[in-house]
């Protein structure tokens, strides 16, 4: 036998990982300035500028506002720099706040060497013979005579810059400023700046197809954008990237290879970083778990390699959504803190820290990783729903005493309902508004629940959007927050922590109604009754129908675990039995909790290094995966009884009815 690596790994990993976010979200904490825009739903001066801009420059006004949407989804981000440096609603690049992870934070000794990641793409250029610069702000500033200041913090002088840049780009290339939207393709794969000629063509597919189908939102200032849908305007022919053999990615996706290893470390049988595995012949593949890395890329890069640390399949990359592919997805990678996870999911890790995610959580990033999600998703019949689809901040832990040290990303400035609309599988009412199950849904432009820990313990967090709703012991915002006797087994209260998920639920998680009073509603939530403010003019929630568990009949409380593991009788001699561990949480009669899966209980030995699979222990004892908190749980099937919600009528999505172009 040899000794437990798993559990070292994760603690090895989260140390690293703890003082890169420390000395990186110091180094990148600009104040964030309320630019001339902001203003309430009705406030359209953003549109006008984009017509303004659009006819000053004689750029088509499709086309200005398709690349900013692609850009930045019309938001300003008013002051606060993307990781490549990029400003507004255009993503204007001044490259001399562009983040270099190649060098120290300020204050702080330069890291050790890293190993060299995959190179920022492998393609050419996209017109042979000219050279491809990112939308710069200096040159944008230039063209529009106005100080580079001012498009750094003015919304509609970043808008003027943009559309100088494509009218220039559109000049350099020979061709007319035409009204015809289709003219203007290859100037507008040249405005990000990408070298990699399939990339580039990708952008500019993604650009044509949010004009053909439409969009409008209310951006993070408070501006009501609307673009009319343009069904007759067409993308080019479908990319195909070309992609090392042993990437497994959809083929319009820029992928690279850098292999993690499996290898054996000592003279004791520890070995690293990953399992052999024959998935989905040995175990069904369920669930993709969604990370964000609190680390540069480069120093992933470095612990992805290292076999006495952690693993994951994919990373993606934020300044352009590069995917780099480690593992094969038919192994299990180390990556959720959860082994019984680990053998059923995918785990793709995306660069950024979630206290920072202006900076970090790009539009290409989440376009790169909802394309690669959807390809997963088909090849192996994952579910697209937030039981299937889910963070890191979601995942179970596997026993009780592991729930402290259980992970928090990617957080609750992640946008899921921006993300399923990209998968193509968008959150929304299924049932009326008064049905036995609500979904979680707040419009995450306008929701902005107040945070602290972004800059440091107890400091307010600046306002942003989020996915996140609180909830309170009581209906009314003076109540306490629910306290999570797993998280703070002291007793403490739960807090408006950033990272503290002890009392918030998350969009696309559905719940069963315990009650309602007024514009609050009450879920089960961990074995109790927890409220959240619902009003009907602005809701945070909208009617679901789906599946329940309830305990059987005569059982007063059942236990609630963070794996399914199989029944004693199922392991074969040679295999030790993991020691059941139920959480501390209490699973009441007459409670309900929603499920969205019924599995059998599994097993895997990780006893030994092995050049071949280590067989998996399947047991006849099922389970179901509820939706018990934040994160997940699983019951025993023999416990429960299934009911299903009512399936009145679904009533209009919650919000302002936001349209995201699918991809």
């Amino acid at each position: 036998m040899r000794r437990p690596v798993a559990p070292r790994v994760p603690g090895a990993l989260r140390g690293r990982r703890w003082l890169i976010c420390v000395t990186a979200s110091a180094a990148l904490l600009v104040p964030l300035l309320t630019g001339p825009l902001g203003g309430g739903p009705d406030d359209r001066r953003l549109q006008d500028a984009f017509t303004d801009a659009a006819n000053e420059y004689h750029v088509p006004r499709s086309v200005l506002m398709g690349v900013a949407y692609l850009q930045s989804r019309w938001d300003s981000h008013p002051g606060a720099p993307s990781v490549v440096g990029g400003y507004g609603p255009m993503h204007l690049v001044d490259a001399g706040q562009a983040l270099d992870p190649s060098a120290p934070p300020r204050g702080t000794a330069r890291p050790d060497a890293m190993a060299a990641g995959p190179p920022a793409s492998p393609g050419a250029n996209v017109s042979s013979g000219r050279s491809v610069q990112p939308a710069d702000l200096a040159r944008a500033a230039r063209l529009i005579g106005v100080p580079a200041e001012k498009l750094r913090t003015d919304a509609a002088a970043n808008v003027r810059g943009g559309a100088a840049l494509l009218a220039e780009t559109q000049r350099q290339l020979g061709k007319p400023l035409s009204a015809d939207t289709a003219d203007w393709w290859e100037a507008v794969a040249r405005f990000p700046g990408t070298a990699d000629r399939d990339s580039a063509a990708t952008y500019a597919n993604d650009v044509f197809a949010v004009i053909r189908q439409g969009a409008h939102r209310t951006t993070d200032a408070g501006q009501r954008v609307n673009l009319p849908a343009s069904p007759g305007v067409r993308p080019h022919r479908p990319v195909v990237a070309r992609q090392p053999k042993d990437v497994e990615c959809p083929p319009e996706l820029s992928c690279s290879w850098l292999s993690a290893p499996y290898v054996e470390i000592d003279d004791d049988g520890d070995y690293g970083n990953h399992d052999l595995a024959d998935r989905p012949r040995d175990q069904k593949i369920e669930y993709i778990v969604i990370h964000d890395t609190e680390a540069y890329l480069p120093n992933m890069f470095q612990t992805v390699q290292d076999p006495t640390e952690a693993s994951w399949h994919y990373s993606i990359r934020s300044k352009d959504g590069h995917v780099t592919q480690h593992i094969r997805t038919k192994d299990m990678a180390w990556h959720s803190g959860n082994q019984f996870v680990n053998a059923r999911s995918i785990g793709i890790e995306h660069e950024g820290f979630l206290t920072q995610p202006n900076t970090w959580y790009t539009e290409e990033m989440y376009r790169s990783s909802a394309r690669l999600v959807r390809y997963l998703a088909k090849k192996y019949d994952v579910p697209l729903d937030r039981q299937h689809i889910f963070g890191h901040d979601n995942v179970p832990s596997p026993t009780a005493g592991s729930i402290p040290d259980m992970h928090d990303d990617p957080g609750p400035f992640w946008d899921w309902r921006h993300y399923f609309d990209l998968l193509g599988a968008p959150l929304r009412a299924t049932a009326g508004p008064d049905s036995d199950m609500v979904t979680v849904l707040p419009d995450f432009a306008t929701h902005k629940p107040p945070f602290t820990g972004c800059a440091g313990d107890g400091v307010l967090c600046a306002p942003h959007g989020s996915s996140a709703v609180r909830l309170h012991t009581e209906p009314s915002e003076d109540a306490p927050l629910i306290q999570d006797p797993g998280r703070h087994p002291d007793g403490d209260d739960s807090t408006k922590d950033v990272n503290d998920l002890g009392s918030r639920v998350s969009a696309g998680q559905t719940f069963a109604v315990a009650e309602r009073s007024g514009d609050w509603t009450a879920i089960w939530f961990q074995g109790n009754k927890a409220w959240f403010s619902n009003p009907k003019k602005h809701p945070t929630a909208v009617g679901a129908a789906g599946r329940m568990v309830t305990p059987k009949d005569g059982l007063s409380e059942i236990p609630v675990f963070g794996r399914a593991l199989p029944e004693e009788d199922a392991y074969p001699e040679g295999v030790e039995e993991p020691p059941e561990s139920p959480l501390p949480y209490s699973l009441l009669e007459g409670q309900r909790y929603v499920t969205q899966g019924r599995l059998d209980g599994s097993y895997i030995d990780r006893s030994f290094f092995v050049d071949t699979p280590n067989p998996v222990v399947k047991g006849q004892e099922e389970y179901y995966e509820i939706q018990f908190g934040h994160r997940l749980a699983y019951v025993r099937a023999s416990d429960v009884d299934v009911v299903s919600a009512s399936s009145a009528a679904a009533g209009p999505p919650a919000g302002d009815g936001e349209s995201s172009p699918q991809q």
